[in-house]
């Protein structure tokens, strides 16, 4: 598959928006430039995160990921096996029989830094694990909290031309999405010495869970690879300046499969060669938690039945959490 490059700053609303929805029916994956994000900003979150994954074992170990915490926040160890969409059983079997990742994850959630007046659950403000940082290295949680506002901005905006291309008005999901609950997690892949296990790669092939993930892939190694409709692996290639956008199984449920939530994966690199480190700096767009999602007016045709019940954003959520801790 050839992802689709979209320029933002070319182009009408209505232009943009044509060609996403062909890229969101086709692929469920493209990459954007003229996003507008300063690329002084993304270099300083690359540095921040690998600042982060550099800190002692022990400080790590100690703000990992409690297991009461229903959104994941912290660190993490070994990743998490492959995640399933809503309908893929196999996915489903795979996930039973996948050994863990090969990588490191650290996840911070916007709730709680943006102190919402409404809290329809419990845990949703629950602090994010911030490392203790030295004096001097304040930096590094500024840093991360400056790109995580971006990633919402920026999810915004692909929002509004998601309505177009769904023939809606641009300013329809912004009811949806004035609370959002979106996180930002980095992955981190550290050089392999050893052999994996047979079947163990840096991160399990999955979909996505919410309305849309914004990624920008670090040029110095690849390994993301996208599946095919006839089952084949197609390696997505690295453009520089790019954010890579790929819709999440909520937003393939809220258009009733008119658009495709697509499984992924990172394979290992070669093993042939120095060995090679990777980071990867996902932003998981995820609406309010009390969003109803159902399905989309102008993805029925007449007499067609939706194919999913109503769900709430966050209960959506949770449910995938579960799964991914086992927990359910």
């Amino acid at each position: 598959m050839g992802v689709p490059l979209i320029d933002l700053s070319e182009g009408n609303g209505r232009h943009l928006a044509l060609r996403v929805a062909d890229a969101s029916v086709r692929d469920g994956f493209f990459a954007i430039t003229g996003h507008g994000v300063d690329a002084a900003l993304i270099e300083r979150m690359y540095v921040a995160t690998k600042a982060l994954f550099a800190l002692p074992d022990a400080v790590k170990d100690g703000l990992v990921v409690d297991p009461v915490d229903p959104f994941g926040r912290g660190f993490s160890r070994s990743g998490a096996v492959a995640k399933a969409s809503d309908e893929d059983a196999r996915l489903v079997k795979a996930e039973a029989t996948a050994p863990p990742d090969l990588c490191e994850v650290f996840s911070m959630a916007i709730a709680p830094e943006r102190g919402y007046a409404e809290v329809p659950h419990p845990d949703l403000m629950r602090p994010n694990h911030w490392p203790p940082l030295a004096p001097g290295q304040e930096w590094i949680r500024e840093t991360w909290l400056e790109y995580a506002t971006e990633m919402s901005l920026l999810s915004d905006r692909i929002m509004r031309l998601f309505a177009i291309a769904l023939d809606l008005p641009g300013t329809w999901f912004e009811e949806f999405i004035d609370r959002e609950i979106g996180s930002l997690t980095a992955n981190y892949y550290p050089k392999q010495f050893a052999a994996p296990r047979p079947g163990q790669i840096r991160k399990g092939e999955h979909t996505d869970w919410g309305s849309l993930t914004l990624l920008y892939q670090d040029s110095s190694a690849g390994g993301l690879q996208v599946m095919e409709l006839d089952g084949s692996w197609s390696d997505v290639p690295v453009v520089e300046g790019a954010f890579l956008v790929n819709l999440g199984d909520l937003m393939a449920r809220w258009t009733n499969d008119r658009w495709r939530s697509t499984v992924h994966r990172v394979v290992n690199p070669p093993r042939s060669g120095e060995p090679t480190e990777r980071f990867s700096i996902p932003y998981f767009h995820q609406p309010n938690f009390d969003a109803l999602i159902e399905c989309i007016p102008t993805c029925l045709e007449p007499g067609e039945p939706p194919k999913y019940a109503p769900v709430t954003s966050g209960d959506h959520l949770l449910g995938k959490v579960s799964r991914m801790y086992a927990t359910a």
